[in-house]
């Protein structure tokens, strides 16, 4: 029986993302960002204001706001029910994305920056992704280090999971990050992508986001600009292991992947 893999747009509304930083700084730009997505059939868009890039510096929650709250305006502007994640680490930046159309948060600390962002969680009624990093962006990449990579990320949402659990945030609203680049080595990005169908035990779905991410430079030794077709193969390899959501910028890409995947498998 075939999986059906969501996709999840990436709309970054950030000066200085690794890969997209200014592209839609201008709201024509936006606009046409948003267009194409749709024109591609995107099953959900991530709206993100603040870089979660390596060695990033944070901003301000108004900064952030101001960047977040006219996108995703803008995409409610197109479409009044497709699905619009809010990529956040703060609990105030979060309740007003949600205030202004969103319908679920993505934040890459696990809930764990911002003591505020379980309470907007708990009182909200959409998914919540949680992510493994290990250190924050300033200081992921400095020098990444585990004994078994996949059985401490396990770990880590076995504890994470229950904590929020117990907090009021029901298991069947939460989705898994194992964090590809967030404070992982190549081996360990190649690890946790062989891997994940191990991260399926806990029974929640499981996000691959590993679009345009600096191990393909590290492997293949392609700038930014090339990297949308081998994200489109390990989306395709992603989807033979059951991921449930894949995060990416080349949306159209990632669908004629998971299209030809879907056409060579064995038990159609």
């Amino acid at each position: 029986m075939q999986h059906a893999v969501h996709i999840m747009g990436i709309l970054n509304v950030t000066p200085d993302s690794f890969s997209d930083g200014g592209a839609c700084s201008s709201p024509a730009a936006l606009m046409d960002r948003i267009d194409t997505l749709l024109a591609e059939g995107v099953g959900s868009i991530d709206v993100g204001g603040e870089s979660t890039r390596p060695f990033a510096k944070p901003v301000s929650v108004k900064e952030e706001l101001q960047r977040v709250l006219p996108a995703i305006r803008a995409i409610r502007a197109r479409s009044s029910s497709l699905p619009i994640s809010i990529d956040t680490t703060k609990g105030r930046v979060a309740a007003e994305a949600l205030a202004a159309g969103a319908t679920m948060i993505n934040d890459i600390s696990a809930l764990q920056h911002d003591p505020d962002m379980i309470r907007v969680v708990a009182g909200s009624m959409g998914p919540v992704i949680i992510m493994h990093m290990q250190g924050n962006p300033a200081t992921m990449q400095l020098q990444p280090s585990y004994q078994d990579v996949v059985a401490e990320i396990n770990g880590f949402f076995t504890e994470r999971i229950s904590s929020l659990v117990e907090q009021g945030i029901e298991q069947s609203r939460i989705i898994i990050d194992p964090g590809i680049g967030f404070g992982k080595t190549l081996e360990h990005n190649l690890t946790i992508l062989r891997n994940i169908n191990v991260f399926k035990q806990h029974g929640c779905p499981v996000l691959i986001g590993h679009s345009r991410k600096s191990f393909f430079g590290r492997l293949l030794d392609l700038p930014v600009a090339e990297r949308d077709w081998p994200t489109a193969v390990v989306s395709a390899f992603c989807a033979r292991q059951g991921v449930d959501i894949l995060r990416v910028h080349d949306v159209r890409a990632t669908r004629m992947a998971l299209t030809l995947e879907s056409a060579l498998r064995s038990d159609h």
